[in-house]
């Protein structure tokens, strides 16, 4: 036992009152304890001669924290002394993936919520049915939080009979939620070499496979400093493991541990000396760079989608209109570029942060908020009244003043809107920059969704700054009215998806709110216009007054939309799940999944275009090929989890099942040959 948890428990011990602590409770506490204790058996009744799993159940109040089987630098693992019926014998307790907890240099392992410390109990051969089985045992541990730890304990136990070994659903259920949090085995053998005072690991782990912020936890207690940096690179199919620590891998012929390669997830490790090859020095730069070109195209590309063209056909009339005034095109050019960045940096921050929490969420997951539809569907509404002439809006208008003072700020939150109304259509091009993304640095990640906004706002940059193309850009005059007309037609036909896409995640009471809404808002739009043109300014009282208005329909419109519903069904299309995707694999029938949501613009040209194609169903019909859908319009936990396996960050993604063979990863844009010759077994 290390010198801290001695002295920690020695101060403890001497605050202690004469007469001890109850069972259950903690040392030297006379409430409730600090991290409660049961003890869960997953069979009432388990059979003679078996192995039956049993559980610690610990659950620490809030702000404290329960410790590994190694803590680290400071705490103390769980230690248990059984009593047992004769025969019966106890197996080695499995802790889950431990948590990282810095504090005042010292890194700690810990457990800052619920966790299961799981074990096996073996049943002896000769135990006659009707036998009662006894299970006692004392576990201690030490409870802690930033500032103070406190030595617990409790005499925990079960009566059990000798049975047939049925488990409950419920139980079954409950503990292989616990058995997922254990380490899952490596399959392979690492290598660990010092060098100097480095510690090198060299763990086996696919290529193609995804590690979110991957990190070592040594079992045994010989490390000098558990604080000391790592640093994890990928070398072809392996990561590679560097620590700073001088004591780590001396004199040891073996090195066992967990890495973390995801909230929860890990692998046991069982290292033995051998070499260890030195890391690629451009491997992640060569990833980072082929991630930040993808974004950059991707967002060029996505400068021709119907939600985003108008916007920017307007933007550049303006730069039209400022003529040879290079310095204002180039202020309002880099407003523009400035919005648009900021705002994919934001968004991309944000699904970086959800996910580091442990929601499986992907790009575009705005859209799968009820609310965000309907405030989407507001401001598409304003912005294809304003294309029409009802009224001026600062952030569009193509007018002079734009150019002027407030001209860069229009720009700016132009930008902003162009890039969060984008999001949802940058499937086909943006799918292995961004899959990429989430797998980088944090500093990269964001550089990659920095990228995607550079994209976005090249046009606009290559029309301000290179005069030529303004040359021969046609001069102002009266088709720019018409012009400006005629693009509130695209606009107003994405208000009517973004309307199909609120009866789709909340069915007729969505719809009905959105619709509402939109009648509520338009006639005091049309009268901001009248004010506007008797009083000839951009933005005054009454605009902000109704400003306020329409935020104030919203937020009440918010409050009574239905929460998004369950995945729907796609006609007779299976609908995704692991077990139901093993079943179907074990069939021999070959499999197509393809996944999709309601706000995917390439999701439906596919499936309109392909998919569901009369030749194409037939071909899958004739080869016996199972159709299984995954529908992620409203968010499933269980599909965000299988598209990151996947090292994907949102849809599409349609993967081909040949029996017998490894998945196949299709292309972002199907064709009906495509989809046939797979089902007739002719595709190469």
């Amino acid at each position: 036992m290390r010198f801290f948890d001695v002295l920690m428990m020695t101060i403890a011990l001497l605050l202690l009152p004469i007469g001890g602590a109850a069972a259950q409770g903690a040392f030297g506490n006379h409430g409730p304890p600090h991290i409660t204790a049961r003890l869960i058996a997953e069979s009432d009744t388990p059979a003679p001669g078996s192995n039956f799993a049993i559980a610690f159940d610990m659950t620490p109040a809030p702000g404290w924290h329960g410790y590994w089987l190694n803590p680290g630098d400071a705490g103390k693992g769980m230690e248990v002394r059984w009593t047992l019926p004769q025969g019966m014998s106890a197996g080695q307790l499995g802790y889950p993936v431990p948590q990282t907890l810095l504090i005042a240099g010292l890194m700690n392992h810990v457990y800052e919520g619920r966790y299961a410390v799981l074990t096996s109990l073996h049943v002896p051969r000769d135990a006659r049915p009707g036998q009662r089985l006894p299970i006692r045992v004392r576990a201690d541990w030490l409870a802690c939080t930033d500032s103070i730890c406190v030595p617990e304990g409790a005499d925990l136990s079960l009566d059990l009979m000798v049975g047939n070994g049925a488990v409950t659903a419920a139980r079954q259920a409950q503990f292989d939620g616990w058995r997922a949090a254990l380490p899952r085995p490596l399959g392979g053998i690492a290598h660990f070499e010092q060098r100097g005072d480095k510690l090198r690991i060299a763990i086996p782990f696919p290529a193609s496979a995804k590690a979110e912020a991957p990190y070592f936890f040594r079992s045994s207690e010989s490390a000098k400093s558990y604080a000391a940096p790592q640093v994890v690179t990928r070398g072809g199919d392996a990561l590679l493991i560097e620590i700073a620590d001088p004591g780590l891998g001396k004199a040891v012929p073996a090195i066992d541990g967990v890495l973390r390669i995801g909230a929860n997830v890990g692998l046991a490790v069982h290292a033995v000396q051998g070499k260890v090859p030195d890391a690629p020095a451009t491997g992640e730069a060569r990833t980072i760079m082929l991630a930040l070109l993808g974004a950059l195209l991707g967002g060029l590309l996505l400068n021709i989608m119907p939600c985003v063209f108008p916007i920017l056909s307007l933007k550049a009339i303006s730069l039209a209109k400022v003529g040879g005034d290079t310095g204002a095109a180039k202020r309002e050019a880099l407003a523009y570029a400035g919005g648009v960045v900021v705002t994919c940096m934001a968004l991309g921050g944000l699904l970086l942060g959800l996910r580091a929490g442990g929601q499986s969420v992907g790009w575009a997951f705005q859209l799968q908020s009820p609310p965000v539809i309907l405030l989407l569907c507001l401001v598409a509404w304003g912005i294809t009244l304003n294309l029409a002439g009802v009224f001026m809006l600062q952030a569009v208008n193509a007018g002079d003043e734009l150019t002027r003072k407030g001209g860069t700020h229009g720009a700016f939150w132009t930008g902003a809107l162009v890039a969060f109304v984008a999001t949802p259509c940058t499937g086909p091009f943006m799918a292995a920059a961004l899959g990429a993304a989430l797998v980088l640095p944090v500093a990269a990640a964001l550089a990659v969704f920095a990228g995607l906004g550079l994209g976005l706002a090249l046009p606009f940059l290559a029309i301000a700054y290179v005069p030529a193309i303004r040359r021969y850009m046609p001069k102002p005059g009266p088709w720019m009215k018409r012009l400006q007309m005629w693009l509130a037609l695209p606009m107003a036909l994405t208000v009517l998806a973004l309307l199909w896409l609120a009866w789709r995640q909340g069915g007729a009471d969505g719809l009905s709110i959105a619709v509402a809404s939109l009648v509520l808002v338009t006639p005091l739009i049309v009268l901001y216009g009248l004010i506007q043109r008797r009083r000839g300014a951009a933005m005054t009282g009454v605009g902000l007054a109704l400003l306020a208005l329409i935020m104030g329909l919203w937020v009440a419109g918010s409050t009574m939309l239905p929460k998004g519903g369950a995945a729907r069904d796609h006609g007779t299309d299976m609908r995704f799940g692991e077990a139901a995707l093993a079943q179907a694999r074990a069939s021999g029938k070959p499999v197509f999944l393809y996944f999709t949501a309601d706000w995917c613009l390439t999701c439906k040209v596919n499936e309109a275009a392909a998919i569901d194609r009369a030749e194409v169903r037939k071909a899958f019909a004739d080869a016996g090929v199972v159709v299984m859908a995954g529908d992620w319009t409203n968010g499933d936990a269980a599909i965000g989890r299988f598209l990151n396996a996947q090292g994907r960050s949102g849809v599409p993604l349609y993967l081909w099942y040949a029996p017998g063979k490894a998945p196949q990863e299709l292309p972002q844009i199907l064709t009906p040959a495509l989809l046939a010759s797979l089902a007739s077994g002719t595709a190469r």
